[in-house]
């Protein structure tokens, strides 16, 4: 059997990637709240998930992977998440999502702030009687600290909203595999980096990527990256047929990738040594982007501790 990405799939992600790098360079995120996206609008891409009726391109999941790892790979900022992925199985027959110029945040379950809800049109809270639509001129926005000044978290108090039909388990999923792709994307960038700084950064008359102890680190990382990423592309399958194992399997993905991202943090501060915490080096973005994401959609700890429930209560099938 066949697991490889078809030609589109990766035509697809090779798109955005171009796109990215044109429209959404390291510069950009010191000025602009969204760089790129009236470009990637522009492709499709906010309507890849939604269905034809509403102007979409009815993609599964699994279709959208790569392309969602180019975002992470580029840092991309706003609620792109949200609003590619989270928004279509929440905001029903929404046709201006595909355009664009619809931005959307949620705050799910276990979330306890909405990213970018500044930037929202609309914000797609989650209570305890069910769905909730608020308009961002009805939300009440405060500002809460958080790792990632690109990716800015807010709680949200609102006294008018329309209720919405449906759970927000599907759309949660979603979320978290996607979110989880965005990480792999921060892990790759991270170790290219790491990698390039270390071929041209001597020390003692060499490259430090000559040093036993710097490979071994950015061996660890390619490796972590390397097994995450698969769990990923299982998880957005799980989804897309709605399997048994799907919790376990989008638990598992997140723990890993997250446990990935923040790994290629790490050993990116230590390669980079003391320039990489200074404010000029565009490294830190990404750094901020492994931390952060690593903690949305539920932490690596709360994923994994799922993931032991899962194996323990006998739940050790896998993919059919």
């Amino acid at each position: 059997m066949n697991f490889a990405f078809t030609d589109e799939q990766l035509a697809l992600a090779a798109t955005v990637r171009d796109v990215l790098r044109a429209h959404c360079p390291p510069a950009a995120l010191r000025s602009e709240r969204r760089p790129g996206w009236e470009q990637l609008a522009a492709l499709g891409f906010f309507g890849l998930l939604l269905p034809p009726e509403s102007d979409g391109l009815g993609l599964g999941l699994a279709d959208v992977v790569p392309a969602l790892e180019e975002t992470g790979r580029a840092c991309l900022p706003g609620p792109v998440v949200e609003t590619a992925v989270a928004a279509p199985y929440l905001v029903a027959g929404a046709p201006k999502l595909a355009s664009g110029t619809v931005c959307v945040s949620v705050l799910l379950p276990g979330q306890v702030y909405a990213p970018d809800a500044d930037l929202a049109n609309v914000i797609v809270v989650a209570g305890a009687d069910g769905l909730r639509l608020v308009a961002r001129e009805s939300a009440r926005l405060t500002p809460r600290p958080g790792a990632d000044p690109c990716r800015p978290l807010f709680e949200v108090a609102f006294e008018e909203s329309e209720r919405l039909g449906g759970s927000a388990g599907p759309a949660l999923r979603r979320a978290t595999v996607a979110t989880a792709a965005q990480l792999i994307g921060v892990a790759r960038e991270l170790l290219a980096v790491s990698v390039a700084y270390a071929k041209v950064r001597t020390q003692f008359g060499a490259a430090i990527g000559s040093f036993q102890a710097v490979k071994h680190q950015l061996a660890d990382v390619a490796v972590a990256v390397e097994f995450a990423a698969p769990l990923v592309y299982r998880a957005a399958l799980a989804v897309d047929g709605d399997a048994a194992t799907v919790e376990r399997d989008v638990s598992a993905a997140k723990a890993a990738a997250g446990e990935a991202a923040t790994l290629a943090a790490r050993v990116a501060l230590q390669v980079h040594g003391a320039i990489g915490y200074t404010e000029e080096l565009d490294l830190r973005f990404w750094i901020a982007r492994a931390w952060s994401l690593s903690a949305a959609y539920g932490t690596t700890a709360a994923h994994r501790e799922r993931v032991r429930a899962a194996v323990l209560g006998g739940d050790v099938r896998r993919y059919p």
